[in-house]
């Protein structure tokens, strides 16, 4: 039977270490590369012959862009404006290892903790970063709520900062663990269906793989899903250090 995890390994293909540190390049950081090509070649070819009346390259772009940007100004308002550069990159850089990860024999970068996790403290500690820069130690009172009584207060702040620090937990484990698990199921079908063909009941072995084929299908929707819930969950978290409630 396949091993279902050997898909989430991670090999050296150039061992690189700089004295103790392991910096070797990866399977995870070739497709990491492998998506920012993509990304790069479909904003040259959409954009690279601008027109009036766009074509469906430009129109697709066009779009996209105007999603997010509509995204932050909606969910953060125009002080917002400054993060657009990162929602946009952080949306294209989950949204392409996502999809690639449904490729055979690819590497689902975005299935591994440590990537989304990284994203997710990143995102965490710029929305402080300007948080603290807007408003000072008055940053704090987002652990009060307004109209809290005060014998209440010191287990309110204390129940409002254990779930603030959750906030990148909880938005890194649900990308990777949605992520995960969608490609475990694929694979455990596959080997089902492989089973099956090798035995003397060859012909079930066509059911798991049609339900292969509508789990690929559910797991496209998915990773467009968690793309999107990711991206909006950063701009809510931004919201909240710099607009005060």
């Amino acid at each position: 039977m396949i091993d279902p995890l050997n898909q989430f390994q991670i090999n050296r293909l150039i061992p690189i270490s700089l004295g103790e540190w392991d910096i070797s390049y990866t399977n995870s950081a070739l497709w990491m590369t492998i998506g920012l090509i993509i990304v790069c070649l479909f904003f040259h070819a959409s954009l690279k012959r601008e027109a009036l009346v766009p074509n469906r390259l430009q129109a697709s772009s066009e779009i996209i862009f105007c999603f997010l940007s509509d995204m932050v100004k909606t969910y953060i308002g125009r002080e917002g404006v400054p993060f657009f550069p990162f929602i946009f990159t952080l949306f294209w850089f989950v949204l392409i290892g996502n999809l690639l990860g449904l490729i055979p024999y690819s590497f689902t970068y975005t299935s591994h903790i440590v990537v989304t996790f990284t994203l997710a403290i990143v995102a965490f500690i710029a929305a402080n970063v300007a948080g603290f820069k807007k408003h000072g130690i008055g940053m704090f009172s987002l652990l009060l709520p307004k109209g809290i009584p005060l014998f209440l207060a010191p287990l309110m702040i204390i129940i409002e900062l254990i779930s603030y620090l959750a906030r990148p937990f909880s938005l890194s484990i649900r990308l990777f663990a949605n992520m995960m698990a969608g490609h475990l199921i694929l694979k455990l079908f596959a080997s089902f269906s492989l089973m099956l063909g090798k035995s003397s009941l060859a012909v079930l072995g066509i059911l798991p793989l049609i339900l292969n084929i509508g789990v690929t299908g559910l797991e496209f929707l998915v990773a467009v899903l968690q793309t999107y819930v990711f991206t909006l969950l950063t701009c809510l978290y931004i919201n909240d250090a710099i607009n005060l409630h």
